[in-house]
């Protein structure tokens, strides 16, 4: 069992006119794929504040973060470039499969990488689009996991 953590990226949700549905979503279809979700919070749009929950959420942390919201083409999508800001280390092949689930994937600029020893998920904003990225990659994170801890794989 790993542990998770959820971060919505939305302006509408920290002002309240919009309700976190994909974070309910996630929080929830990651318990039933056996993750502990100890960590759930939002942020407003932009750079600084991905980067700076992104670094708060991931220190002395061993399991896996994901975002949800701001990685479209809006003008406040801001989500992957808060994350390059802090990733120690891209994971190019985790955010090529989470693009690769569906046609709009290709309108999505998700990113996928480490600090220390949490990995990273750019999801989309969507509900949908969340679950099915998630899906992509979920059976590979507890191994990837499993390495970023220095466990031997078995």
């Amino acid at each position: 069992m790993s542990d998770a953590k959820v971060l919505t990226v939305s302006d509408g949700v920290i002002a309240g006119t919009r309700d976190d549905r994909s974070g309910d979503a996630l929080v929830e279809h990651l318990a039933d794929a056996g993750f502990t979700v100890v960590e759930r919070r939002a942020v407003e749009d932009g750079i600084e504040s991905v980067a700076r929950a992104l670094r708060d959420m991931s220190a002395n942390f061993a399991g896996v973060v994901v975002t949800t919201g701001g990685t479209g083409f809006g003008p406040r999508d801001l989500t992957p470039e808060g994350t390059r800001a802090v990733i120690d280390r891209e994971a190019p092949g985790l955010a090529e499969a989470m693009r690769l689930v569906n046609p709009l994937g290709r309108l999505s600029r998700q990113r996928a990488g480490t600090i220390g020893a949490a990995l990273i998920l750019n999801l989309p904003g969507s509900t949908t689009g969340s679950i099915e990225c998630f899906d992509a990659v979920g059976d590979v994170i507890p191994h990837a996991l499993e390495l970023l801890r220095g466990d031997r794989p078995h």
